[in-house]
């Protein structure tokens, strides 16, 4: 990459970006970031195993169940607090709730009663890991594309947590349940790059907390590469707009109002001509100031640039592949996948204070493609 690209990036995700030939991590002291317990993590760790009451703010007033109870113990992902509601553990005003999609009103009182840490009941299995990182606390991984993250419907083995608990055994924290068993973020199947997972129930509520915050106060920084169609007019900008479930296809996700908030920063990196000369396809640097499922997928395809290799939200754009020189045809059809990377992860170290930062490469699959673009010419 060239010393402006690297400029150009600097301003999306900090430091500068750099496509590297190895994965590396720096760590540097955070002066001031060490203090007391925060009132979040002294009410998870009461709560466990116990009942412990919410009252309803006026500003919730008309929000789901599982939305308010995802915002206020940030330490459980929404889906966890949706399998709590559904299996009876919450009541609102002494009636218990069943519907994670109940509307909940100000003033009333919500009993949640959170079960001790489940033991972990996925198998393990000797499944390579690209370890990054690792300390008693904590372990950083380069996740290759195809790999999904926990078992799930279709997927019950051959996943991360497999391999995970093959390789911490039973120091991996089980705050997020027995499928999901330390993991505080998630990467699509499809998506490669960097994931951090807690070994322990403590490092798990601190950083939850760092990615419920998205990087709005403190130290949690993630950025991605991603190839996409097009050429945006602009060199940069940001994507503000909310993100929902898709009203017809319920596996996807879509723009649409009433959706939760969603904001993507990007920036041009590169652009590549096709093989008519004109300007074909781009490389972004893309920050995330929120963690919405497939937000940058969503976010770029809404804006007319969907990813390269995405099936599901760039669809519309495959005759764009004839504009491609026939080297760069190759290396897309190879791909097989969204040409997205998640390059730059930075945290706050649960116990020691200290800010840990962690690049990657951009994989084999996704350097083919960028050469071969690349190959055709580059845009000013």
């Amino acid at each position: 990459m060239t010393p402006m690209t690297a400029a150009i990036a600097s301003s999306v995700v900090a430091p500068a970006i750099t496509i590297s030939h190895r994965t590396f991590a720096t760590m540097r002291a955070a002066a001031g970031s060490r203090g007391a317990s925060s009132s979040a993590e002294s009410f998870v760790m009461a709560l466990q195993g116990r009942s412990e009451t919410l009252v309803i703010a006026a500003e919730e007033a008309g929000e789901r169940l599982d939305r308010v109870l995802a915002h206020r113990v940030a330490e459980l992902s929404r889906s966890r607090h949706k399998a709590l509601i559904l299996a009876g553990r919450v009541a609102i005003d002494g009636a218990t709730i069943r519907d994670p999609g109940h509307r909940v009103n100000a003033g009333a009182t919500v009993v949640l009663d959170l079960p001790p840490a489940e033991d972990v009941a996925v198998a393990p299995e000797n499944i390579p890991l690209d370890v990054v990182f690792e300390d008693a606390d904590l372990i950083v991984i380069d996740k290759p594309a195809g790999l999904v993250v926990h078992p799930a419907a279709g997927n019950w083995t051959g996943t991360l947590v497999n391999a995970l608990i093959a390789h911490c055994g039973e120091s991996l924290s089980g705050v997020g349940g027995a499928k999901r068993p330390g993991i505080v973020h998630r990467l699509d199947k499809d998506t490669s790059g960097l994931m951090v997972v807690a070994k322990t129930d403590r490092a798990h509520r601190a950083l939850s907390r760092q990615f419920a915050d998205h990087g709005r106060n403190g130290p949690l920084r993630r950025g991605y590469l991603a190839f996409v169609w097009g050429v945006p007019e602009r060199p940069r900008g940001a994507i503000d707009k909310p993100i929902g479930r898709h009203p017809r296809v319920r596996d996807k996700m879509a723009v649409r109002a009433g959706g939760r908030p969603a904001v993507t920063h990007w920036e041009v990196l590169e652009r590549y001509r096709g093989s008519d000369g004109a300007p074909v396809a781009s490389l972004i640097a893309c920050r995330l100031e929120t963690g919405r499922t497939h937000q940058i997928r969503v976010h770029l395809a809404a804006i007319g640039h969907p990813l390269l290799g995405d099936a599901v939200y760039g669809g519309g754009f495959k005759t764009k592949a004839s504009q491609l020189a026939d080297h760069a045809k190759a290396a897309l059809a190879a791909l097989g996948r969204q040409a997205l990377h998640a390059y730059l992860l930075g945290i706050e170290h649960p116990s020691q204070g200290t800010n840990l930062e962690f690049r990657s490469e951009l994989p084999d699959d996704l350097l083919r493609l960028r050469h071969s673009l690349g190959a055709q010419g580059t845009a000013a």
